[in-house]
Formats: C-alpha cells, sequence, structure tokens
C-alpha cells in the first residue's frame, strides 16, 4: 500500500506499452509498465509487420531478435464463388524495403520485454480510477490501484487497448463494433508442413479467411466473419464450428490447416474500430495524458496495422519525450509535457485516421456481397489499385531514436 511517484507510468503491456517503454529507455527515462494480465499476453497468436513495423523496431534495437522470420513475398487471394485467383506480389510493392514478415506475437513482446529491466513491468496491477491535479502550470497524474496503492506520475501514457480506461477518461468515444468477427490460431505441424513461404486468402460473401506459414513447422490462420463471436465458447467448439459450417466449403489445404490448430492459441472476437472522425477531432491528449496503440486507433486487421501502427507511435512518442529529457539536462519538466504531447498527437491524428478507414474500406471490400459491381471493385480496382497504394502508403519510416 502507499504512495509512489514514477516519471513515466505505462499502462498496459502489449506492444504499445513494451515498444513505448524501450523508446523512452533508449533516452534514458525510466517507465514503468502497468499489465493486468498475470504474465505477458499474446491474445491473436500472431501478426503481419510490415516494413513500418520493421523500421520502428530498427530504431528500437529490436529487430536482430526477430530476424529469424522470412518476409512472404505473394499473396495468393482466392474468389470462392468463381474459383479465380490473383497473385499480388507484396514485395514489389515495397521498393526497397522488405516485404512484410509474419511473427509470433508472442515472440516479438518477449523481444521487446527483454529490453527493459525486469522490475520495469509490474503484472497483476489493476486500475480503479485516474485523476489529474494542476498546479502552477504543471500537472500530476494520480493512478488508484485495486490494491489500494496510489502512483503519481508526471506522464501517463494509456496502452491498454481497445477497452482503454485511459481513453475513457480523456473523453474519446467508444470503439464500436465492424459487423465482424475473427478467429486467430496458430497450427502446428510436428513433422513439418512443407508449404511455401507465401500468403494464401480465400474471399466470399460475408466472410474472408487466410493462412501463411511462420516457420517450417507452426503456420498463422484467421478465419473473419459477419458471424458473431464465439469468445466464451471452448476452443475445441470453436473448431468444430468452423470445420463444419463457416469454411466447410473451402479448400482441403485450409481445412487441413485449421484441424492442426494449436487449441491454447485459439481465440474468436468482435472487430472493433473508433471512427476516424473521432480520432481526428478527439481529445487524444490531455494536460500530462496522452493514449497510443489500439487505445487511440483500434482498426479492423484488414491491412495488418495494428500492431504496426502501435510499434510507430511509440518510436515518435519516445522521441519527443526523450527530446525534451535530454535538452533539459536528464530531467522532466513538467511544465513541457503537455506540449511535448500535443505535437506527438498532432503527428499522429490524421495517419492512423487514414490507416482507421483504409482498414475498415479493405475488410469491406474483400468480404462484400457477390453482385458484379462489387466483384469489379474488388477485384479490379482494390487488388490491382487502391491496395498496392494502401501497403505503399504503410511502408512509412518514423525515424530513429538518436539521443
Amino acid at each position: 500500500m502507499g504512495t509512489t511517484v514514477e516519471d513515466v507510468v505505462i499502462v498496459g503491456g502489449g506492444i504499445a506499452g513494451l515498444a513505448t517503454a524501450v523508446a523512452l529507455k533508449r533516452a534514458g527515462v525510466d517507465a514503468l509498465v502497468l499489465e493486468r494480465s498475470e504474465g505477458l499476453r499474446a491474445t491473436g497468436a500472431a501478426l503481419t509487420l510490415f516494413p513500418n513495423a520493421w523500421f520502428a523496431l530498427d530504431a528500437l534495437g529490436v529487430s536482430p531478435k526477430l530476424a529469424s522470420y522470412t518476409s512472404s513475398f505473394k499473396n495468393y487471394v482466392t474468389d470462392l464463388e468463381t474459383g479465380k485467383v490473383q497473385v499480388v506480389s507484396l514485395s514489389e510493392t515495397n521498393g526497397d524495403a522488405d516485404g512484410p514478415r509474419s511473427v509470433h506475437r508472442k515472440a516479438l513482446l518477449e523481444a521487446l520485454a527483454g529490453e527493459l529491466p525486469v522490475h520495469s513491468i509490474r503484472f497483476s496491477s489493476k486500475i480503479s480510477a485516474i485523476d489529474c491535479q494542476q498546479h502552477e502550470g504543471s500537472s500530476i497524474a494520480t493512478i488508484h490501484m485495486e490494491n489500494g496503492t496510489i502512483i503519481k506520475a508526471k506522464i501517463l501514457i494509456g496502452c491498454d487497448g481497445v477497452h482503454s480506461v485511459v481513453s475513457r477518461w480523456l473523453g474519446l468515444r467508444e470503439p464500436v463494433h465492424s459487423g465482424r468477427s475473427a478467429a486467430r490460431a496458430l497450427a502446428v505441424y510436428p513433422q513439418g508442413h512443407g508449404l511455401e513461404q507465401d500468403v494464401r486468402q480465400y474471399t466470399g460473401t460475408g466472410r474472408r479467411a487466410g493462412f501463411v506459414p511462420l516457420n517450417d513447422k507452426e503456420i498463422y490462420w484467421f478465419f473473419t466473419g459477419i458471424s458473431p463471436a464465439k469468445g466464451t465458447s471452448l476452443a475445441e467448439d470453436i473448431q468444430k464450428e468452423i470445420l463444419e459450417n463457416y469454411a466447410k466449403d473451402l479448400p482441403h489445404i485450409y481445412l487441413d490447416v485449421v484441424r492442426h490448430t494449436d487449441l491454447s492459441t485459439l481465440t474468436w472476437a468482435p472487430l472493433m474500430f473508433r471512427y476516424p472522425w473521432n480520432v481526428v477531432f478527439g481529445n487524444l491528449s490531455k494536460h500530462n495524458i496522452t493514449v497510443a496503440g489500439d487505445a487511440m486507433h483500434p482498426m479492423t486487421p484488414d491491412l495488418a496495422q495494428g500492431g504496426c501502427s502501435a510499434l510507430e507511435d511509440a518510436v515518435i512518442l519516445g522521441r519527443y519525450i526523450g527530446t525534451s529529457f535530454v535538452q533539459n539536462g536528464h530531467v522532466l519538466m513538467p511544465k513541457e509535457v503537455s506540449e511535448v504531447l500535443s505535437k506527438y498527437v498532432e503527428e499522429r491524428r490524421w495517419r492512423v485516421a487514414c490507416l482507421i478507414m483504409g482498414s475498415y474500406i479493405a475488410g469491406w471490400v474483400q468480404q462484400g456481397g457477390s453482385g458484379w459491381g462489387r466483384k469489379i471493385l474488388r477485384d479490379t480496382i482494390f487488388y490491382k489499385f487502391f491496395f498496392l497504394k494502401m501497403v505503399k502508403y504503410v511502408n512509412y519510416d518514423s525515424g530513429k531514436l538518436d539521443f
């Protein structure tokens, strides 16, 4: 019990929270990460990291730990109604950058956590309330924990996901349901799966499925549809529902992947997003409090930019705070914090709003109806123009962390 004082408190030990702590550490700023779970969260099994994420991981000094993951060079997209297959070469859309790579979410979290002192991550930390006091032009955030502990912080950063306590305190509108849900998991082949390192997707009315090998024995797979999420069901029931109902007419190669699922990794949850105009016009920071990652910009996974944009946030926020810290003799100046956080917010606001919109459009087009107009939009305009433009847009370099 009692009260402690910290320079920076980060709520949430996911990708955004850990990456932000690593960015701050590179500037010499100590941050305390409060994570409500008992350990590192790996919900989602795996994620695809585009070049913008690798630029950020380079800046954080973490990318060498993930060097074993290789690029996926081609994306085979099959229309379930016509059988037509389109091939999108992802490496060709990236210029000189490497193509996207799918990695274990747990491996990414462990790589980030490994850069931090053990005592800087406090698990099983549940927040009951937040308030903020101003005194002579400076602010102190007070975090009340469920166990009665009180933590005061010069800077409070909410990286606590879609249902963020910190974003709610800022007054941001709640995320909304996209009308779709997603099942995600890892498939394991102890003797090896023998597949090429390519992405395979299957699109049809109201659903989209796919998989990508992570290595020679593990495959990440997903299924998204307009069906309600089975978040409270047993993993065995989710797997059976997909095999016998939602995906029963998909190619054998996909069904075989689902049959090899490691059930401990299988989840099914609704896909949420924040309206982009709520990001553009909302209060993303106030006094010495701000948000990053899904707490700021939850989006659907259709451009694989949730984790990527969270890594961008971490580098840019870390650079703003770290630069101020170094320029002021390695001291956080409370009277400058509000301006520093405002600059970070203004740099991120429009970019992440565009990513939210682009992700939603990508999902709407790929899981649209069966009409000829929607097919032309998807096959001619989306895959041959919009998708390539969006991939180039996401290949964004968030810069270095040279202090």
